[in-house]
């Protein structure tokens, strides 16, 4: 294998050139992957844009000595800095100067340093770092580089392989760590882009430039196991605006980045404060940008200012999602709460799942809003709670989509009723299938009361388990598992045929499986399937058929 002990500041600009261009046949791609509600920026193309910046000023260097060129690229990168990403981009290409200072060449023991250094400037930036982002992804790529290096090998090509290598797999690994990737079923977009620009670096390194002509990068699929009909739950975003996405480059004298964090921390959510004495860049989501700014010119001078309305770019997601969306001849929409039990009502056809139950019930709008996103005009709401039927009901009456309302009222009967539904049948028709068939199943819900009552014959003490039979108190005890026991004995379980028991978030599932194992014991010729529900509040819901 070809082998690399040294290159110089030359090297390393035309190694992050290469990885530019690497980016831009897939920039598209990245952006691609973006699945938050509110696009901030495009991130594929604002990596690429600040990359561009990052090699034009590495470029206009005036020697070749690898820290002057690595200081040039972290100035360029922060001049050039855009969105989100590209501001946390500039952080790693600052970071690895520092690693590289005073270093007319170096070795793959100097870029791993330099690597170390770039992820901690990368984590330092950020007023609230998130994991499964491109943060995670320049850490894991370090270590590993880092690893390589101690393990005696100089060699670039081999540390810049392993750090490939790593942070292949943390961008695999991203949607375990971000709820939001998981249920679109992507990987992060800007770690992706930073694995492509590493992976670019690294086919350099090898001599594959003419080959890379012919070449694209891979997107990287998710290492998460995924319900395959999943999709995005509805959020009722108008509730709350999400303000503006301002950003912009601040010139002075005496400019102290970590006071300026501290002092718009309150203003804002998604701040990134990043730079020195003389040149800080600002990234912040706020409903008051002109706030902001007057802070900012109160220091020194804005520049690159950019005030985007996220508002409306949720409106354009929305619209986007809804002409990517598959079209149906009828949706369906639950109100599900637990992620558990939002990926049993998405595998079995639910186009969207509005979250929400006991003690969130969703409001009319809420659920409107879900309706005008589906791609259909024929809708079926299941309430899977008595409190949200009558919500339900009312959005008939606001939008000129036909609606159904199937008016299940547990958790079990929303499932039962999707069982029920035939592809092939009409509006009407399915209605009534899923009516009958949510009436034909047993619900069984295990909770803590959470004050002293009398009801139904039972006195109830705080905190004591209480069981609900088809919405009826008929049982309560100390013991959760005792008081589920006593709701099964109100059935004739030897006339059914299948339990299926959603444990809840508070419930260890070594318990549930106990739970289980109790019930075949006694009666082995019933199918019993435990599911991980992670519904809160709720330790155990039953369904009995």
């Amino acid at each position: 294998m070809k082998q690399v002990d040294s290159v110089n500041g030359q090297d390393l600009r035309e190694m992050f050139a290469a990885a530019t261009s690497w980016l831009e046949k897939s920039a598209s791609d990245v952006d691609a992957l973006n699945v938050f509600p509110v696009p901030d920026g495009d991130t594929g193309t604002n990596m690429l844009l600040t990359m561009r910046s990052t090699i034009e000023e590495a470029y206009r260097a005036p020697d070749r000595s690898a820290s002057v060129i690595a200081q040039a690229m972290a100035k360029g990168a922060l001049m050039g800095a855009r969105g989100n990403s590209g501001v946390i981009l500039s952080q790693i290409w600052r970071g690895l100067a520092q690693g590289l200072a005073d270093k007319e060449s170096f070795t793959g023991s100097d870029l791993a340093d330099g690597l170390l250094k770039a992820s901690m400037m990368a984590y330092k930036g950020l007023s609230n770092p998130v994991e499964g982002t491109i943060l995670t992804v320049i850490k894991d790529a370090a270590s590993a580089a880092g690893a390589e290096a101690a393990s005696g090998s100089s060699d670039l090509i081999s540390v810049m392989s392993a750090t490939v290598n790593a942070a292949r797999e943390s961008v695999a690994n991203t949607p375990s760590l971000l709820p939001v990737l998981r249920e679109a079923g992507v990987v992060d977009a800007g770690g992706q882009g930073l694995y492509i620009i590493l992976e670019g670096a690294l086919l350099y390194l090898k001599g594959e430039v003419e080959a890379m002509q012919f070449r694209k990068p891979w997107i990287i699929a998710s290492s998460t196991p995924l319900a395959a009909t999943r999709t995005p739950q509805m959020i009722a975003a108008d509730e709350v605006p999400f303000g503006y996405c301002t950003e912009f480059m601040l010139k002075g004298g005496g400019l102290n980045p970590d006071k300026i964090r501290t002092k718009l921390e309150k203003k804002g959510e998604s701040l990134i404060v990043v730079g020195d004495e003389s040149t800080v860049r600002v990234h912040i989501h706020t409903l008051d940008p002109g706030t902001v700014i007057r802070y900012a010119t109160s220091l020194g001078t804005a520049h690159q200012v950019s005030i985007r309305n996220m508002d409306e770019q949720h409106q354009d997601y929305l619209a986007m999602q809804k002409e990517r969306a598959p079209a149906v001849d009828v949706a369906i929409i639950a109100v599900v709460s637990g992620d558990g039990l939002g990926e049993v009502f998405t595998s079995l056809g639910v186009t969207a799942v509005v979250p929400g139950g006991q003690t969130m019930n969703p409001s009319t709008k809420d659920l409107l809003q879900a309706v005008e996103s589906a791609a259909s005009d024929k809708i079926i709401i299941l309430p899977n709670n008595k409190n949200i039927v009558p919500a339900a009901n009312q959005v008939k009456s606001l939008t000129e989509k036909i609606i159904e309302v199937v008016p299940t009222v547990t958790i079990p009967q929303g499932i039962a009723a999707l069982l029920a539904f035939d592809y092939e049948a009409d509006l009407e028709t399915n209605t009534q299938l899923m009516g009958k068939a949510k009436s034909a199943v047993k619900s069984i819900e295990i909770t803590r009361a959470v004050r002293s009552t009398q009801l139904g014959g039972l006195k109830i003490k705080k905190k004591q388990a209480i069981g609900f039979l088809d919405g009826d108190l008929v049982a309560a005890g100390d013991n959760i598992t005792d008081v589920l026991n006593e709701v099964l004995a109100r059935l004739d379980l030897d006339k059914a045929e299948v339990v299926t028991i959603y444990y809840g978030a508070d419930t260890k599932p070594a318990e549930a499986e106990q739970v289980s194992v109790a019930i075949r014991e006694q009666h082995p010729q019933l199918q019993v399937e435990v599911v991980r529900g992670n519904q809160p509040h709720y330790n155990y819901i039953v369904s009995v058929e």
